[in-house]
């Protein structure tokens, strides 16, 4: 049988939504199977090494495709709405897991957590965000909540008044993927940030594109000029860890110290850290 390149065209969208709902079906069962699970991944300071905090990434631990990245099913969560219940958990889980390496005697001054739009606009946020901390016995300073551009452009007049309070908590505000969209200056000025983080988009060719180094340095010198912290993603050579530690950089996250790892290989990582 010959097939058109217009019935091949349907077959392979059938294909594509098929999966795609049996992949949402799947999605909709994983939290009440425990089925998501957390992996780590350490901000080193640029002045002695030592490990400043960790970052808390989500991953899937998919019953028949293994283990799964958040760009696979992020966006379903998001679609479905899911997001808001796997985003307290991810919290939740993260607070927890610092206050269990604190009763360990490992030293993690802070846990950095990515914060979806939907979870920003809920009225509630702000409470959520307390009972966590409370049930975990952590104070809010321990606590970092990632955002970036597109979460705040959600419901810009909700997310300022949300963000302040959690500001006000103690709770740490940092912009994350700084610099890929049009009005992050603005939001400087507008939002209560105490981090600033270069996307790796920007750092992936340092220090050999001319313009990437002119961008990472305007932003370094920005940041401290605004008091805040600045920290570089995706640093994965020692010629970019030199470079931005050239530039007083303050923290670097990325491969060249530790990739993302699960609670158990992270302890490790924490324990034998140099500094």
């Amino acid at each position: 049988m010959h097939w058109s390149r217009q019935q091949t065209r349907l077959l392979l969208l059938i294909s594509q939504a098929d999966e795609r709902l049996t992949l949402e079906n799947d999605l909709r069962r994983a939290l009440q199977r425990d089925e998501f699970c957390l992996y780590y991944q350490p901000q080193i300071s640029n002045t002695d090494r030592q490990v400043m905090g960790v970052e808390a990434l989500l991953r899937w631990q998919h019953p028949r495709k293994g283990i799964l990245t958040p760009e696979t099913f992020i966006p379903l969560l998001e679609d479905t709405g899911l997001i808001v219940s796997v985003g307290e958990w991810v919290m939740s889980k993260a607070c927890e897991q610092l206050r269990n390496w604190h009763a360990a005697g490992i030293t993690v001054p802070q846990v950095a957590v990515n914060i979806a739009p939907r979870q920003l606009v809920d009225e509630n946020f702000t409470n959520k965000v307390q009972q966590i901390l409370a049930d975990s016995r952590l104070e809010a300073s321990f606590l970092e909540l990632e955002i970036t551009e597109s979460t705040l452009m959600e419901n810009e007049e909700l997310s300022i008044k949300t963000l302040r309070e959690l500001h006000d908590m103690g709770v740490s505000i940092a912009m994350d993927d700084f610099g890929t969209g049009y009005s992050s200056l603005r939001y400087l000025r507008v939002f209560p940030l105490r981090t600033l983080k270069i996307d790796r988009a920007f750092v992936c060719n340092l220090p050999y594109n001319q313009d990437d180094c002119n961008l990472a340095s305007m932003i370094i010198t920005m940041g401290h000029g605004m008091g805040l912290k600045v920290v570089a993603e995706g640093v994965e050579t020692e010629a970019q860890y030199s470079f931005l530690k050239g530039l007083d950089c303050d923290l670097t996250l990325g491969y060249f110290f530790s990739r993302p790892l699960p609670h158990d290989q992270i302890g490790d990582f924490l324990t034998s850290s140099p500094g």
